[in-house]
């Protein structure tokens, strides 16, 4: 039995879950979120909880029993609480600053780069080198940090780049004069 599937999702006050065919639709105060669920997972929905359960013991649906658990509590708990990414800048000259509803990146380039969010994706730029990414869909918050990061990933030289808050680069010695 899957340790992850077999333990039940609460839901709190305020939210919904609905089954519609293939997918699970989670309703909230932030938003609704469509979570798919593979074949052979059902959703037993209760007043307070849902329990996942699985038509047979094959192991493409061992596999999917906890991934259907986890992406319906992720949803849960994106439309009550959210989620968020936070990234930093290091490098001399390296800022963000949002203009109008996009985000407007110095990175060193000649050039300066924007990047519109995606509908239901906050960006916001607390410091000109701290930018927070907030929204209720847990995968396309991680996608658009990713996506914020691919510009200029942190290089293990002399740790420049954007980098998630918190994320430790290795750093190598570089070249040694003689």
């Amino acid at each position: 039995m899957s340790r992850i599937g077999k333990m039940p999702v609460t839901l709190p006050k305020g939210v919904t879950v609905t089954v519609n065919g293939a997918e699970a639709v989670v309703a909230g105060a932030k938003g609704k979120i469509n979570c798919p669920i593979p074949k052979g997972i059902s959703l037993d929905i209760q007043a307070d909880s849902i329990t996942f359960l699985r038509a047979d013991e094959q192991t493409q649906t061992r596999a999917f029993h906890g991934l259907a658990r986890a992406l319906v509590n992720n949803a849960v708990q994106g439309v009550t609480e959210g989620w968020k990414k936070e990234l930093d800048m290091v490098g001399v000259g390296y800022k963000a600053a949002m203009d109008g509803t996009k985000l407007r990146l110095d990175l060193g380039y000649s050039h300066p780069i924007f990047y519109e969010a995606p509908a239901g994706i906050a960006v916001v730029v607390e410091k000109a080198t701290h930018i927070v990414v907030t929204g209720s869909d847990r995968q396309l918050v991680g996608q658009v940090a990713a996506d914020i990061r691919k510009f200029r990933k942190p290089e293990p030289y002399k740790g420049k780049g954007v980098m998630y808050t918190g994320e430790v680069i290795r750093r190598k010695a570089g070249k040694t004069g003689k």
